[in-house]
């Protein structure tokens, strides 16, 4: 399997336990060498991945902003339940219900239970601070966690008819009082082992099940 010529997308693969396993990463900004974070490339690459691999199953990986308010703390690892966008402002209706983009994840309760993970709704906006229309939206969305990829990788998926699992781990509280991105970068390293641990658990849970075993 090759990604077309000239994106960064890199594919790690191999075989674990009973799995055919592919890892996708989108890659570094080619003109700006930082991720290619946000919703526009992880669309593009789970489109891509789709296409070329015709997965069982996805698992979205990676960090997010919790909110204490809802339960949240540093280095807590969550299962979304349910995601939706914060930033796709449509006042036109009907519109405003596909800006919103609201969808429930692949249902996981035998996982939760079995990892004692905690399950939230996960809202997904391409910026990392909090405007003040963002944060209403995301009162509205009743969500736990925020994201910057999570609902674009779900609709994809969805449209594709891929389950998906969507695995977040919180590098900082959007509702504290530490700045955002500084909270980020100082928790970033000993949450991401975090979420490698609890990825790691899921993969291992996973093997030998269907998706109705979950």
């Amino acid at each position: 399997m090759e990604f077309p010529k000239g994106v960064p997308w890199v594919r790690y693969h191999g075989i674990y336990k009973d799995l055919k396993v592919n890892i996708i990463w989108p890659g570094k900004d080619l003109a700006l060498g930082v991720d290619s974070v946000g919703t526009v490339s992880s669309s593009l690459v789970t489109y891509a991945s789709i296409q070329a691999l015709q997965p069982d199953l996805i698992i979205n990986a990676g960090t997010s902003g919790g909110f204490k308010a809802k339960g949240a703390c540093i280095g807590d690892v969550y299962i979304a339940s349910d995601v939706a966008f914060h930033d796709r402002r449509i006042p036109i209706p009907i519109f405003d219900v596909y800006g919103i983009g609201a969808r429930q994840t692949c249902s996981t309760p035998n996982l939760l239970k079995a990892l004692n993970l905690k399950a939230g709704k996960l809202s997904t906006g391409d910026s990392l601070d909090m405007s003040p229309h963002d944060e209403a939206a995301i009162v509205v969305n009743d969500a736990t966690i925020k994201d910057m990829e999570g609902a674009a990788v779900a609709y994809v998926a969805d449209i594709l008819s891929v389950p998906a699992i969507f695995i977040k781990a919180v590098t900082d509280i959007v509702d504290g009082d530490k700045p955002t991105a500084e909270e980020f970068l100082q928790n970033l390293v000993a949450v991401s082992a975090a979420l490698d641990n609890a990825v790691t658990q899921v993969v291992d849970f996973i093997s030998g099940k269907c998706i109705q075993e979950l």
